[in-house]
């Protein structure tokens, strides 16, 4: 007799907390919400945490700019698109929304999902399909890769950012794209984009960059880290809920590609489209990037500062420049017990485990913001070399 449901949920909730990979939620207080902090704070349980888990790298998501625009856009338009972008859910809002990305990115046409996951899903299902042949990087996202296995499309995946790899893939099943990431999530590791990109033109291959991390935060870059636009990806992916603050996401590229998704994607077609709010506080995030680098400035003095006193501390981390700064551990017990060990002396930092990463490679995913002070940093750094012992 088969098992029932709840007994297989059971069970597999079980080997999940066996192995320290039980995923649970966290509530945070209202009051870390509410209340604009000097700095990245968190209250879980009526303590207070210096946060430095949040993908909020330029500390948008508290911009008085932002504030402003949630409560003219919710007077102007309501709070809801209140149906699919195909009946009467796309309104200025939207259209203002992808008509400013494309003018930043040099795209002709951009199209609004409401989370980077069902965008990227969306794009590979809708795209492809049996027959096709996509190499990706080995570290694309989950979205990537679970939207590519629903596409029934023959996945092919070179080692994490190796050109000759990809080199050798494109020479062997001549693919109809090449995806990878910007700047990757776990490892803030920046893509070849360049080299890729060639190597794309040269094969007449698609070439499909998820720039979630990257997009509005290029001043904070170093200059040999050249931001994603039309000129290197056919397709960009762009997100709100990183730089940018709030929540969404935009496919853009060409006007053939977004006329195509509009009429075939699912995700598109047979959800409620994005709210006229979070596309209004979208638009005012991404020309806050575009007209006032102080913010950026701020974050690349931070992650400056963050790895300077961790080598003076003789904590060693990768050599990433971005706001993402992975410390692998490894063990993911030991992992689980640092971060804890953090969150005891205020600091909260993510622990991320597989099968996030790469099995040996469970680690602190540190992210540092233009919101952080120099103090706050000293009070990360001192407590990673308690918590590290």
């Amino acid at each position: 007799m088969s098992m029932s449901l709840s007994e297989k949920m059971h069970m597999k909730q079980t080997q999940l907390k066996q192995a320290g990979l039980l995923r649970v939620r966290q509530k945070i207080d209202p009051a870390s919400v509410n209340q604009i902090y000097p700095s990245m704070v968190l209250s879980v349980d009526g303590v207070e945490h210096i946060n430095f888990s949040s993908n909020d790298y330029l500390g948008l998501s508290q911009a008085p700019e932002m504030l402003d625009a949630l409560c003219l856009s919710a007077k102007q338009y309501g709070v809801g698109s209140g149906s699919s972008p195909l009946v009467t859910g796309y309104g200025h809002a939207h259209q203002l929304l992808e008509e400013q990305l494309c003018q930043v990115t040099g795209h002709e046409a951009g199209l609004l999902f409401c989370s980077g996951f069902s965008a990227n899903t969306a794009l590979m299902k809708t795209l492809f399909n049996t027959g096709d042949t996509v190499v990706a990087d080995k570290r694309v996202h989950a979205s990537i890769v679970d939207g590519l296995v629903d596409s029934k499309a023959t996945l092919k995946r070179f080692l994490h950012n190796d050109l000759a790899s990809a080199e050798r893939l494109m020479s062997k099943y001549a693919p109809q794209a090449l995806v990878t990431e910007s700047i990757f999530s776990m490892d803030g590791d920046v893509a070849p984009l360049a080299d890729l990109s060639r190597l794309c033109r040269e094969n007449n291959t698609c070439f499909i960059v998820d720039d979630a991390h990257g997009f509005g935060i290029q001043p904070a870059l170093p200059a040999t880290m050249k931001p994603v636009n039309a000129s290197i990806a056919d397709i960009q992916v762009v997100t709100f809920g990183k730089a940018l603050g709030c929540q969404g996401a935009a496919i853009l590229g060409s006007q053939l590609l977004i006329d195509f998704l509009v009429s075939n994607a699912r995700e598109y077609i047979y959800s409620t489209a994005l709210s006229p709010i979070n596309a209004s506080l979208a638009l005012t995030a991404v020309k806050l990037t575009q007209t006032s680098e102080l913010r950026a400035v701020k974050l690349a003095e931070n992650i400056a500062y963050f790895k300077q006193s961790c080598l003076s501390a003789k904590i060693w981390l990768s050599e990433s420049m971005t706001p993402i700064q992975p410390l692998i551990i490894g063990d993911v017990d030991n992992t689980l017990a640092i971060a804890e060990k953090l969150k005891s002396l205020g600091v909260w930092v993510g622990a991320i485990r597989p099968p996030t990463v790469l099995k040996g490679s469970a680690r602190l995913r540190i992210t540092i913001t233009a919101l952080h002070t120099h103090g706050d940093i000293d009070t990360l750094v001192n407590s990673l070399t308690l918590a590290l012992g």
